[in-house]
């Protein structure tokens, strides 16, 4: 119980130690179908579950492994995929009733293809669930047919499709991490297909070497001739707490043929280290999601070969984020050439405490070695440190997309440097391009590839031909890596970052960056427009100034509406800014909306020019040009002299008068306009894209149309700017004022009334209660008084009823002697 208290209140400080996490948005945006972002898509009604890709070496042919099929598609053509050949495979109607009566759902007994690689030159190994029954085969990659009859591909192939398994050939054989039995109990890293004097291996199972293992990826390191597995399982040396998930990194060598007496046809290579991603301060992100190798560059050694992958966390403090960590392989090599655990036999429990070691464990030579070696690598596997992520700190993490897959790429920009490159897939379907800097991962863009969120996907990267293969349920997607021709203008090329591409001040074209062009204008690090747009840049005060007035869009309204007024951003890291010459946007008169746009009521102080600011960076531009007028006034009440408040770098350029089309921010209306020099346009004023504005005293209610007949406005030189102040509303406050005090005396009035009521009621006299007023009669009041009693007495008559005794015909109270209280006879 002191354990888990203890371990809550780590957990609680870790939390509360952990630094803000900085914000990832994609600075521009590409939702399903738009023409700024050209995809290209393979979709059949019979083809489904497209999930497990194979692309040829050049790049040509793509080997689809689908659901009941092995496609074969043409990818050489740029905006298409031909579908060449397609291979049915799919079980009989006696598998699928075996299937359907060991419980399992019809829906997921067809033959899911889950392996699928090149054999040599001609043929290609394929494994398929085949109805929780796994299958293999050869296929022709020509003809794309069988070339003899599927075997059993138990431990090949999983028999749940939506069991996750890595596989990858190398010289023939298939080196393979899944599961071999029907429950998925037994998890196996093994080698098949091995011929002559070499023998197919697979993990000792005596002392759980796996514990309840998802594997995620295997790569081959041709320098080291070693295979090295990722997975994740369960942390049987954290004894602490219950189903611990830890992210894992195991070797094997290739040249492992077993032991000859101890560990036969057993692997006596085998050993594995804990992944830990993780920064200083923070929980750890245990559970890993996908990994990728990046090769080292051309000339480095081997050891700088990285691993990029996407950690999630089972902690809920981290839940929802996703972190990307890199090791380098030198790190992973120092791990396991280090110390390794104790595994206690009695009691299952790792410790660690320094031995004698009687063999290398994960040492390559080994099949050769004593019984009493080979004994001590079969109980010593796990290495006792951890391997710590690049620079010990993450590459990235986000709190907003949840990456599940990845794929890297080194790419050279201009400047001859190498960038790397990040293309990451979210649960929600979109692709984010990340490029990672020294200030951190700047995402370029988000593009959005399918749209139904799906469990099982796969990514393949084509490096020379510059593409990228997503394979979901819905068919397969082909992605350009490049996207340089969406931006028009150096600026919106520059501040993209993107190392793909670079401004061509020859052609005035964003074009994809190579080697043989090094004048390309770019800078990837800081993105600083001035610097490598100086030729397209003009002054503010050059623009605008006092004898010369910026034409723009026409917006004819009543005083007394509501107008807004739309800023079209220029991405989504751009923030808007409006501006009047002589005027400063009062947050009384001006309401700015979270979309940029500019709200405020029409007024003849709020009638004139408006500018709209975009600023991405530290570089400003132009984005739209207003002029407010009232449609009964006369143009000659329109401002013409103008003082801008202070200087700024415009440029109004292409982009301006044609967005984006695929940028997903909050476009209005675009200004028309005309060229003036390299790569600028000016605004000019056109009818046809004049708006008016009728709008009631609402935020909700909005009515657009269109005027016509409007020619270009003209003003004149020497009218006095109109008076920034509000208009008088001196008769409405007194109006106002004296209902006000009206009301306040009419409630005075009646709450003292109420107040009198409730106190004569208090202070009524009660039945038989004299009441001293013998002061307030008049003596001719007193006498007839004193007859009216001595009337009654003599007739022998009583007091009519509703009077006490005492009580005379006035109401007035008498003693008991017919005279007043205290009143001398």
């Amino acid at each position: 119980m002191k354990i888990h208290s203890l371990l809550s209140l780590t957990v609680a400080l870790l939390a509360f130690l952990s630094p803000c996490l900085t914000r990832l948005t994609p600075r521009v945006s590409f939702p399903m179908g738009s023409p700024g972002r050209h995809l290209t898509r393979f979709s059949s009604h019979d083809v489904s579950n497209t999930t497990t890709l194979l692309l040829s070496e050049g790049g040509d042919m793509l080997y689809v492994g689908a659901r009941d099929a092995v496609l074969a598609l043409d990818v050489s053509r740029k905006d298409a995929i031909i579908l060449r050949n397609k291979l049915d495979w799919s079980p009989s109607e006696k598998d699928l009733e075996q299937c359907s009566m060991k419980g399992k759902k019809m829906a997921d007994c067809p033959n899911f293809i889950r392996v699928l690689q090149f054999l040599n030159t001609s043929h290609i190994y394929a494994c398929g669930t085949f109805a929780f029954s796994p299958r293999c085969t050869y296929i022709n990659s020509e003809t794309l047919t069988m070339s003899i009859k599927p075997d059993e591909g138990r431990g090949r192939c999983p028999y749940d499709p939506y069991q996750r398994n890595t596989a990858i050939i190398v010289d023939g054989e298939l080196y393979t991490g899944t599961v071999a039995d029907y429950r998925g109990n037994r998890p196996v890293i093994s080698r098949h297909l091995s011929e002559g004097r070499r023998f197919d291996l697979k993990l000792d199972d005596t002392l759980g070497w796996l514990e309840d293992p998802t594997f995620i990826s295997s790569s081959f390191i041709p320098d080291e001739e070693k295979i090295y597995f990722f997975f994740s399982e369960v942390g049987r040396e954290y004894d602490f707490i219950d189903k611990f998930i830890v992210s894992r990194v195991s070797q094997i060598c290739m040249s492992d043929v077993g032991g000859q007496r101890t560990l036969q046809r057993r692997w006596t290579t085998f050993a594995k280290a804990q992944l830990l991603c993780q920064a200083d301060n923070e929980l750890p992100y245990n559970v890993i999601q996908d990994i990728d190798t990046l090769p080292p560059a051309e000339g480095a050694p081997a050891d700088d070969t990285l691993f990029y992958g996407i950690f999630t966390s089972q902690w809920s403090v981290n839940s929802g984020r996703s972190a990307v960590c890199s090791f380098r392989l030198n790190d992973i090599k120092s791990v396991f050439s280090g110390n390794y655990k104790v595994l206690n036999r009695d009691t299952l429990q790792w410790s660690t405490r320094v031995q004698e070691k009687v063999a290398n464990p994960g040492e390559c030579g080994l099949h050769n070695a004593t019984d009493n070696a080979l004994r001590f690598v079969k109980e010593n596997f796990l290495a006792d440190d951890s391997v710590r992520p690049v620079g010990r700190s993450l590459t990235m993490v986000s709190a907003e997309h949840n990456y599940n897959h990845l794929t890297v790429q080194r790419v050279q920009a201009a400047n001859n440097r190498d960038y790397t490159v990040l293309f990451l897939l979210t649960d929600s379907g979109y692709l984010h391009k990340a490029v990672l800097l020294q200030s951190g991962a700047h995402i370029i863009e988000e593009v959005q590839v399918f749209e139904q969120p799906q469990p099982i996907k796969s990514m393949k990267l084509s490096i020379p031909k510059g593409l990228i293969y997503v394979g979901t349920s819905e068919g397969v997607v082909k992605v350009p890596t490049a996207n340089c021709s969406f931006y028009w203008t150096c600026a919106q090329c520059v501040l993209a970052r993107d190392p793909f591409c670079g401004w061509d001040p020859v052609n005035r074209a964003c074009v994809e960056a190579s080697n043989t062009q090094t004048s390309l204008g770019q800078d990837i690090d800081r993105g600083n427009v001035e610097e490598t747009c100086t030729s397209v840049t003009l002054t503010h005060r050059a623009r605008f100034g006092p004898n010369k007035l910026p034409a723009g869009e026409l917006v004819s309204v009543s005083l007394n509406e509501v107008v807004r007024l739309q800023c079209p951003a220029a991405s989504r890291l751009s923030q808007q800014l409006w501006e009047r010459p002589n005027s400063r946007l009062s947050s009384d008169l001006y309401l700015h909306l979270g979309d940029g746009s500019l709200s405020f009521v029409a007024t003849p102080a709020t009638l004139g020019h408006y500018l709209c600011l975009s600023t991405e960076n530290g570089y400003q531009q132009t984005m739209a040009i207003y002029h407010v007028k009232q449609k009964s006034s006369p143009m000659a009440q329109t401002p013409t002299s103008y003082t801008w408040p202070q200087t700024h770098s415009i440029t109004t350029t292409q982009a301006m008068a044609r967005p984006g089309p695929g940028m997903h921010t909050s476009v209005g209306t675009w200004p028309k306009g005309k060229a003036t020099r390299q790569g600028e346009t000016e605004p000019t004023l056109s009818s046809r894209d004049t708006q008016v504005i009728t709008r009631q005293l609402s935020r909700n209610l909005t009515q657009w149309t269109k005027e016509s007949g409007q020619k270009e406005t003209k003003f004149r030189e020497g009218e006095p700017l109109q008076s920034a102040r509000g208009p008088c509303y001196v008769k409405e406050l007194v109006v106002v004022s004296v209902l006000l005090v009206l009301c306040l005396s009419l409630l005075i009035t009646m709450l003292f009334y109420v107040i009198r009521q409730r106190f004569h009621s208090r202070t009524a006299p009660q039945a038989g209660t004299p009441i001293i007023d013998s002061d307030r009669r008049t003596p001719v009041e007193q006498e007839a008084y004193s007859e009216n009693q001595f009337l009654s007495k003599r007739n022998g008559k009583t007091p009519h009823s509703g009077q006490a005794s005492g009580l005379g015909c006035n109401g007035a109270l008498t003693g008991s002697n017919g005279h007043l209280p205290n009143m001398p006879i």
